[in-house]
């Protein structure tokens, strides 16, 4: 716990923590976990489940390296993967942010998602791009505009 604060962390805690958590707080964005703690902190998955919080080892979430996790989330890493339509959906950034730093954003995404490309899919991988806010009409992007072949 003392190390999971050191890094940076808002929370840490143990047997308090899970109870809040159980009460249904959940004014957080991420659960870090180490290994022997998923026991007890899968006791939380009706409440962390629903969320998209429930740590998991894929996502990097369960470690035993606390300090790096922490400070990944902290440096702004997030999780994306393909829905059964193949479609990606993904946080960008939000309201408050600089126009620069979400066309940054969007280019260092586009990048993340055509470096993951499998070397089995042919063909144009990225048909069409959409930009909306979370209860916003879809804005359609020209991906000719964006200069997305390096990361900035």
């Amino acid at each position: 716990m003392k190390e999971a604060l050191a890094a940076g962390a808002d929370y840490a805690g143990n047997d308090d923590l899970f109870e809040k958590v159980n009460a249904g707080w959940t004014d957080f964005n991420a659960v870090i976990a180490t290994p022997d703690m998923m026991r007890d902190v899968g006791k939380l998955g009706k409440v962390l489940g629903p969320r998209g919080l429930m740590p998991t080892p894929k996502a990097g979430t369960v470690t035993t390296d606390v300090v790096k996790a922490v400070n990944e989330l902290k440096a702004g890493k997030i999780e994306f993967k393909l829905d059964r339509h193949g479609m990606i959906n993904g946080a960008l950034g939000k309201l408050s942010f600089e126009a620069g730093k979400l066309v940054q954003n969007i280019k260092t995404f586009l990048h993340a998602v055509l470096k993951a490309k499998p070397a089995s899919a042919k063909g144009q991988f990225l048909r069409s791009m959409y930009l909306s806010s979370t209860m916003g009409p879809g804005l359609k992007i020209d991906s000719r505009d964006l200069d997305f072949g390096k990361e900035e």
